[in-house]
């Protein structure tokens, strides 16, 4: 099952796509930039894919293009891992985590950021309580477990069941563009292959969430890899692809 994703006005500063299903349900921000009229718009910081510069400022404009609704932005220096924080109230700050691939929270204000360029954007929410998730998931993390360590996060700290959780795998590469090796279909499926296979990691996903009691789950149809005129992939660009932020959070009141 898929969500509606959708661009925003083309004379907006980020060029972005938003989950619209999910701010009519559920009062959400929650989208995905996108590589913009010029095919080169990214907000890596540290792929060392653009000059610093040009990085830092587009990032000013993304807090800026926010600020009215979000006061708090996070984002982490991913290393394909598990760990997941939680966010308290918001403030006027730009945090930046080390080693963290998830962030969680229940605040209004506070954007939940995450950078990717295949691996898979997992947004988490739950409508009664706010709580939200937003994690950076790759073949690594998922096996490591970010997925389950993040449901439990928000079971622990918001006090909500599993089913209740809804969740979207966002714009990624999708199975038909990622072929993987015989050790990674290992570490996520616990079965042995002699050869290289193609890997649906959302639907891996999709899978994991409902064996851990999620019931709703969305995947968006569209691919980093052969949407390339619109995102950044990693697979496809050899090594050279820029990055996009996936987003969400819920704006403060009177936002």
């Amino acid at each position: 099952m898929s969500a509606r994703e959708e661009p925003v006005a083309a004379s907006d500063a980020v060029p972005r796509i938003e989950l619209s299903a999910w701010k009519d349900r559920f009062g959400l921000t929650a989208g995905i930039t996108t590589r913009g009229p010029h095919r080169d718009y990214s907000l890596s910081v540290w792929s060392g894919t653009e000059p610093v510069g040009q990085a830092m400022e587009r990032w000013r404009e993304f807090r800026r293009v926010f600020a009215p609704g979000f006061s708090t932005l996070v984002l982490g220096r991913q290393i394909h891992g598990r760990e997941v924080r939680w966010q308290g109230p918001a403030a006027e700050r730009w945090i930046l985590l080390d080693g963290c691939d998830g962030h969680a929270t229940r605040e209004a204000g506070v954007l939940l950021a995450v950078s990717v360029a295949d691996c898979v954007p997992v947004y988490l929410t739950e409508a009664q309580t706010g709580a939200i998730a937003l994690l950076h998931a790759g073949w690594r993390g998922t096996a490591a477990g970010i997925l389950e360590v993040a449901i439990a996060l928000l079971e622990r700290r918001a006090a909500i069941a599993t089913l209740d959780i809804i969740m979207h795998c966002g714009v990624s590469i999708c199975g038909a563009c990622y072929e993987v090796g015989p050790e990674v279909v290992l570490a996520l499926t616990g079965q042995r292959v002699d050869k290289s296979e193609r890997l649906d990691l959302r639907a891996e996903l999709g899978r994991r969430a409902r064996e851990a009691g999620v019931r709703e789950v969305t995947i968006s149809p569209l691919c980093a890899a052969h949407d390339a005129d619109w995102f950044h992939s990693h697979r496809a660009s050899g090594g050279r692809a820029g990055r996009m932020i996936a987003y969400l959070g819920r704006a403060a009141p009177g936002a």
